[in-house]
């Protein structure tokens, strides 16, 4: 019997003292409540996250697969591209120049209430139909499809790829590719700050691109990861401290701080173990650079896989920048070299690329390790159903 069902087929006999004809769970003679907690919460726990898990490895397949199509861009568009939609609506009008700082500040609460709320519950629903009318294996692969459009790992990999290719054509291309990417002005940066850009945009949209939306499809579904990518675009387009978006935007950047900080400690974890797997990285000093420098780097959460990947590759990130001809001096990461060439992005590259294998790994067991518990459960639940003692 496929345990994604088990759940389903017990609901009409809970507490009616009768066996469930499919599979005999609920055969409980004195029905008594913490019986049925013991029992039944721990296979239900077991399935939803095997579930879960399941259908975020095949949306990672799917995404390293295939990817978003352009045709569908073209056709319909991108989810994040409906997300900033929505954003750049709720900030036309709850967002005016001649509102007061506390209109603002409130409004922008109740922004972001709307703008994680929707595409959350349009992904939630459309589940729920799929899984209405089709099989649960199909559900997962469903689940899947949609869940790889909130994932970035092919598209993280061909924009910063495309930054190495064009550095070996000259540093104008490579200024060029780069500003596709970061934010800061291509036109002062040299080839090295180019290598060291790409890098940092490689590591940190690791963590905001690649593992947070998949943790969160871990634990609630493509509908988790569609909340996730709604709070991250908003924070992208209103979390900035600008005149307009400072009082505004104040939840966006902190919702999307708290949604991204376990995502970043993961991603470090990743770039570790995925680097004591490579001769030419150094694991240890990955670790030591992320206890040391993490911390100090001006994003609560970026700085973390940017320390792992800066002591993995030996080099140093980070440091002085320019947006916008404002000169920010940011504290260097990592005790390296900082003159990057288009090799070091080629390493980091291979090196996100076996982080990506190994998160993928992870999942896989998670999902199997998982779907044992849940059976285990199943078989303990039917013994002791069949060994109690008939109802008095």
């Amino acid at each position: 019997m496929d345990i994604f069902i088990t759940v389903r087929h017990c609901r009409p006999t809970l507490g009616t003292g009768k066996p469930c004809v499919q599979c005999g769970v609920y055969s409980f003679p004195c029905l008594d409540r913490l019986h049925m907690a013991q029992y039944c919460a721990p296979m239900k726990i077991a399935l939803f996250l095997a579930r879960n898990i399941s259908t975020t490895a095949v949306a990672a397949t799917c995404d390293v697969l295939a990817g978003y199509p352009q045709r569908l861009v073209r056709r319909i568009g991108h989810p994040v591209m409906w997300m900033g939609r929505l954003t750049d609506i709720l900030d036309t009008r709850m967002n005016r120049d001649t509102d007061a700082d506390h209109t603002r500040y409130r409004n922008g609460f109740l922004a972001m209430s709307v703008i994680a709320t929707v595409p959350c519950a349009t992904v939630a629903l459309a589940q729920e139909v799929i899984a209405r009318r089709v099989s649960p294996s199909l559900a997962i692969v469903t689940g899947g499809i949609i869940g790889s459009s909130l994932s970035a790992q092919r598209s993280l990999w061909e924009h910063v790829r495309a930054v190495s290719l064009a550095a070996r054509q000259g540093l104008a291309p490579a200024r060029m590719a780069v500003s596709h990417i970061v934010g800061r002005d291509p036109a002062q940066l040299d080839e090295a700050a180019v290598m060291r850009a790409a890098v940092e945009t490689l590591a940190e949209n690791f963590s905001d691109g690649v593992v947070a939306p998949l943790l969160w499809m871990s634990l609630g579904g493509p509908a988790g990861a569609a909340f996730y990518k709604s709070v991250n675009t908003a924070d992208s387009m209103i979390g900035h401290r600008t005149p307009r978006h400072d009082r505004f935007g104040y939840a966006a950047a902190r919702l999307d701080d708290l949604v991204n900080l376990p995502a970043s400690r993961l991603s470090a974890i990743w770039i570790i173990l995925a680097a004591m797997t490579m001769r030419d990285m150094d694991a240890r000093g990955a670790w030591r650079i992320l206890r040391r420098d993490a911390r100090h780097h001006r994003s609560p959460n970026a700085g973390w896989p940017e320390a792992a990947m800066a002591g993995a590759l030996g080099v140093r990130l980070s440091g002085p920048r320019s947006y916008n001809g404002v000169i920010s001096h940011e504290p260097w990461v990592g005790d390296g070299r900082a003159d990057l060439t288009p090799r070091d992005l080629d390493r980091a590259l291979t090196l996100y690329r076996r982080a990506c294998l190994v998160q993928g790994g992870v999942l896989v067991a998670l999902s199997i390790m998982l779907r044992h518990g849940a059976w285990r459960t199943h078989r303990v639940t039917r013994t002791q159903a069949g060994q109690a003692p008939e109802a008095r």
